[in-house]
C-alpha cells in the first residue's frame, strides 16, 4: 500500500517509507499505563503522513526506512495519522 492510498478509518495497513522527521518523545498516561509517545512524518514516493510512535518505537532515528504492519489511520484535528497501536508493528528496514 502507498501513503497516497491511506484514508481515515483504514485498518490492517501495511506501508513502507522513510521517517523524515520526528519529535522528541514525551511521557503520557493512558488507560494502559505510562508510556512514551512521539510524532513523526513517514514519506514514500506518493506523499507524507504523520506517524505516531509509541513505547520502544520512539527510539527509531530520523532517516530510517521503516515498515508498518497491521497499522491503522485516524484523523486528529484534521490531520491523518498512521499508528501501529497495540496490535501492529513498526520495524526498521535500513
Amino acid at each position: 500500500m502507498k501513503i497516497s492510498e491511506l484514508k481515515d478509518g483504514s485498518r490492517g495497513v501495511e506501508v513502507e517509507g522513510v521517517l523524515v522527521k520526528k519529535s522528541d518523545p514525551r511521557t503520557v498516561f493512558t488507560r494502559f499505563g505510562k508510556t512514551e509517545v512521539s510524532h513523526g512524518e513517514l514519506e514514500d514516493e506518493t506523499g507524507r503522513i504523520e506517524l505516531v510512535l509509541w513505547g520502544e518505537d520512539t527510539g527509531i532515528p530520523e532517516g530510517s526506512r521503516v515498515k508498518v504492519t497491521n497499522g491503522f489511520v485516524s484523523s486528529f484535528r484534521g490531520t491523518l495519522q498512521l499508528s501501529a497501536g497495540r496490535y501492529g508493528k513498526i520495524e526498521v528496514l535500513e
